[in-house]
């Protein structure tokens, strides 16, 4: 399966997150804000970026920028979890290098569906 990283700052959603994906068979590592997801996915080098938007440090925004500049982790795709579904916001991160936006909540199910669905196929 994957390696994915997940960026969360919300310590519940992260963990939920984490358990749902590694009961998929993913690996998962995670952290709790922007600047560090730019550190870790340049150390786990990851088959996927889940990231919140709004982030202490570096907003998801931020960090998927900075990140869309390092050779290594250019073409990793970076999927967006926002309670803010306006298509302003959308639109943002897509403009920023995003490979999709997923709505919270969500169900575990859904996010294991839609994970699985981007890595297999690049659905933007």
């Amino acid at each position: 399966m994957a390696n994915i990283l997940v960026a969360e700052d919300e310590r519940d959603i992260r963990e939920l997150i984490q358990f749902t994906l590694s009961y998929a068979g993913h690996t998962v590592t995670t952290v709790g804000d922007g600047a560090a997801a730019i550190d870790e996915a340049q150390k786990v080098q990851p088959d996927l970026i889940l990231m919140d938007v709004r982030m202490p440090r570096l907003t998801g925004y931020q960090a998927c920028e900075q990140m869309k500049q390092i050779d290594a982790l250019k073409s990793v795709p970076i999927v967006f979890l926002s309670a803010k579904g306006q298509d302003e916001e959308i639109q943002q991160g897509i403009n920023v290098g995003a490979a999709a936006y997923i709505l919270k909540p969500f169900a575990p199910q859904d996010l294991i569906e839609r994970v699985s669905e981007i890595l297999k196929n690049g659905v933007k």
